[in-house]
């Protein structure tokens, strides 16, 4: 018997998944807005976040919670992390026992620095939680280009079985039992792409970006591990491969933020203009409470938490970095 999914969040890549699952098997995905709803049914498009791309023809859609989750076998929360916990609160009373949660959220809650998957567990216990992470950018996705992802869960057993409801011919799917790293890599390469496209913006050159990738790589390295995170992990897909896929794409929201920043916008006309979240401009809170916590040293993080938070530049934050003292490339800045 096929499982059945049911997806929350209407967005870019939530529609993406959506309609990649429903190449495997029956899929109904939420979404807030009524327009995008009648638009995935009727003409099995969704113009607003994926302009020209056409859906799998068996997706359906629906603007009721209740509607799209009660006969899930599988949830997909493709919910920003500031509102993901009260998406799964309003969804809690018509998921069944037991039905494993999938989040495919890259951010980490103000308030709490907890990862999705903790929240998940928090809110719905005896629920198998897990993660879909990895260097994919939607638009690519959707249109049939190949792409690799990781299903992150702790139950193996489980991840296996869900990895065929998401793996298609061109996008790869691999299993990981390292959640909280895999979790990681994908919330914390956020900053280092705000950073990346602040360089791009500045008129910074190649050299600097691939320098801003492996320190920012070295940085977030440090802290996921410091937070139970197996090294390996960010050396593979969830940690490097999306690293350098948001940190060189311009359809990265996050370094499109760096980009205009570079170029002198300030973060709240920014953040207006978008129609969807960039994680890094919250999770840079977290970063900052978290380095604080494990006594780690983030310079280029803290540089992007100046920019968005202190007032700073973009040019201020690289002249700081410069000014560091240099140590060995294994150490710490």
């Amino acid at each position: 018997m096929k499982l059945k999914v049911g997806l929350l969040g209407g967005g870019s890549w939530g529609t993406t998944v959506a309609s990649l699952t429903a190449k495997n098997c029956p899929t109904k995905i939420w979404a807030r807005d009524l327009a995008t709803v009648d638009e995935i049914n009727q003409h099995h498009r969704n113009e607003k976040y994926l302009p020209g791309a056409k859906l799998t023809p068996s997706l359906k859609a629906s603007h009721s919670i209740k509607d799209t989750v009660r006969d899930a076998d599988v949830i997909v929360m493709a919910i920003p992390a500031q509102h993901f916990r009260q998406v799964l609160k309003d969804a809690r009373p018509f998921i069944r026992p037991w039905v494993p949660i999938i989040s495919l959220s890259k951010g980490l809650e103000v308030g709490t620095m907890m990862r999705m998957t903790e929240v998940i567990e928090a809110e719905m216990e005896g629920h198998p939680a897990g993660v879909l992470t990895g260097p994919n950018l939607a638009k690519e996705i959707v249109v049939g280009q190949a792409a690799a992802s990781v299903i992150a869960m702790v139950d193996d057993t489980i991840a296996k079985r869900l990895q065929r409801i998401f793996k298609t011919g061109l996008f790869r799917v691999y299993t990981n039992e390292d959640v909280i790293g895999c979790e990681l890599g994908g919330a914390l390469k956020n900053i280092i792409a705000i950073a990346a496209g602040m360089g791009d913006g500045s008129g910074a050159g190649e050299n600097t970006r691939a320098a801003i990738i492996t320190r920012g790589l070295a940085e977030l390295t440090r802290l996921g591990v410091a937070m139970g995170g197996q090294p390996a992990t960010f050396a593979g897909l969830t940690g490097m491969g999306d690293l350098v896929a948001t940190c060189s794409s311009e359809k990265s929201r996050n370094r499109t933020v760096g980009y205009q920043l570079g170029l002198g916008r300030d973060i709240t006309d920014i953040i207006a203009e978008m129609a969807e979240v960039a994680e890094g401009v919250k999770t840079a809170k977290v970063v900052m409470k978290l380095a604080e916590k494990y006594q780690l040293n983030m310079p280029i993080a803290t540089s992007v938490y100046k920019v968005l938070y202190e007032g700073s530049t973009a040019r201020d934050a690289f002249r700081g970095l410069l000014r560091m003292n240099i140590g060995s490339e294994a150490g710490p800045g």
